[in-house]
């Protein structure tokens, strides 16, 4: 099939990729002195760049396509979870940064260790790395997916590839030279672009509607669509936003992704000291509701622009969301090579940081205790070179990870991405059930962390539907493999 792009999208296309290639030199140009500038710069970011890079990390392809689907099938409930991840970052600003910058932390598994031992740090660290490898392959296989989708017109495994390493390679020009310092000046950058073109598309489904403001406000409300509380209680899994999963399960998930997450964690560590790590935290999500609202908005004119259409959300087999499909069958030229470019910097933004993240924790907390013990006169470039290879060591098992979701996901009905894009919650039950136990009581040991993470694991997996058939909302499910972790954790004294 030959590729629904004109010329006018591939101009917009390579613009955007000249500009990555010129902006990735300028930003790798400054001297990387040991692993601690390469990780968190040194503590010298700005506390408003690292605000607006936490907001480019929680962010992916998945988000930018998967905002307007929640909106087209149901309301504005969505928002809630960032009224949920506000409360999170309070929590996490009060209780967990000023321990992270007492401790001068690189990573956050350092805390266990001066709470538990060695052991518990590598744990935590093994974890992350298990957690992270399984939902970033299949978030950058999802990004692949879209990116292949508009780019070749279809999704052959040789061209889902190919978008791959566009993504991959973009991520490590970012990455591999300039480390951290470099991830958050561009992660300005991607973030500037997918917003960009979210407004673009706003204004142009607006224009097409011709509907007023008034029309459109009535319309929606008939329909129930502007709704923004949900005050249902339910326990059954309907990915809903409830306020009593907004405040229980939900909440969790937010302290554990902005606080015990080394790959959004990794960002606030680079601000100068605890209070400005605490700043932007705060931004970072008050910047995040705005740019949610554009996507949530999408959704809302597409499914007036659908509503007395049948639409088969589909393309050679792949359920695609309703974004994707008005991309594929509605979006004129030029505005589709820029909503390309849209999807390729959300998923740049999340893909370059992870790729950090991960590297600093096998070389912080696994490879350099192991190495100085052994060498305890070892130079910080050896360091710094470990922490090149990792990242590109992590590249390639990313990269992996995403084509072995590309064929797991077309050879069979397991629901992969579901399993992969949530795997984090998996290891957030267990981070959350530890670090509890470490900061509010004395229990606990070095042993007990490796058997609480595996447990909370273990509780969180048992409960997905394709596995024993159990119906469980998502909130209930971290509830209850965060209350296993603690649990165990409680059952030894140090």
């Amino acid at each position: 099939m030959q590729s629904g792009f004109a010329t006018l999208d591939w101009l917009v296309f390579g613009a955007y990729f000249l500009m990555l290639a010129i902006t990735s030199f300028m930003l790798s140009q400054g001297t990387i002195k040991n692993s601690r500038d390469y990780f968190v710069g040194s503590n010298t970011m700005p506390m408003l760049a690292v605000a607006v890079s936490v907001l480019a990390t929680s962010q992916s392809a998945a988000t930018f396509l998967g905002g307007p689907e929640y909106s087209y099938r149901n309301d504005l409930t969505f928002v809630g979870f960032y009224l949920s991840a506000l409360l999170a970052v309070i929590f996490v600003s009060k209780v967990l940064i000023p321990r992270f910058y007492a401790i001068n932390a690189i990573t956050v598994y350092e805390l266990l260790e001066i709470r538990y031992g060695a052991r518990a740090k590598y744990y935590a660290g093994i974890m992350f790395l298990i957690g992270r490898l399984f939902a970033s392959g299949a978030r950058l296989y999802i990004g692949a997916l879209a990116v292949s989708m508009i780019l070749f017109g279809d999704i052959t495994f040789l061209h889902v590839n190919c978008a791959i390493a566009f993504l991959i390679v973009g991520a490590l020009a970012y990455t591999y030279f300039g480390g951290v310092k470099s991830v958050i000046f561009s992660d300005i950058i991607q973030a500037v672009t997918y917003i960009g073109a979210g407004i673009a598309v706003l204004v142009y489904l607006y224009t097409t509607l011709n509907y007023d403001i008034n029309t459109i406000v009535t319309l929606l409300n008939a329909e129930e669509k502007l709704r923004l509380i949900d005050w249902h209680v339910t326990v059954a899994s309907e990915g809903s936003f409830t306020v009593v999963g907004l405040l229980t399960g939900w909440l969790l998930l937010n302290i554990a992704a902005y606080g015990l997450d080394q790959d959004m964690t990794q960002r606030i560590l680079s601000c100068r000291d605890a209070a400005a790590g605490k700043r932007s935290l705060y931004y970072s999500v008050l910047f995040t509701v705005p740019v949610v609202l554009i996507f949530l908005a999408i959704g809302l004119l597409l499914y007036l622009f659908y509503q007395h259409h049948e639409v088969a959300q589909s393309f050679q087999g792949e359920k695609v969301t309703i974004f994707m499909y008005y991309i594929l069958n509605e979006m004129p030229e030029g505005l589709k090579g820029l909503v390309t470019v849209g999807a390729v910097a959300a998923a740049l933004s999340s893909t370059n940081s992870v790729l950090g993240a991960m590297a600093s924790v096998a070389v912080e907390d696994l490879y350099k205790p192991l190495k100085l013990r052994s060498q305890p006169q070892t130079h910080d470039a050896h360091f710094v070179a470990a922490a090149r290879i990792g990242v590109l060591g992590f590249a390639t098992a990313l990269s992996l990870m995403a084509m072995l979701s590309y064929g797991v996901h077309h050879g069979s009905d397991l629901p992969l991405l579901s399993f992969a894009l949530g795997v984090m919650a998996f290891a957030y039950s267990g981070l959350l059930g530890v670090y509890g136990a470490a900061i509010f009581t004395r229990r606990g040991s070095e042993k007990s962390v490796l058997y609480a993470l595996l447990g909370g694991f273990i509780t969180v997996l048992a409960l997905q539907p394709y596995l024993f058939g159990i119906n469980i909302d998502f909130a209930w499910q971290i509830i209850l493999g965060t209350a296993v972790s603690f649990g165990i954790m409680q059952m030894s004294r140090r």
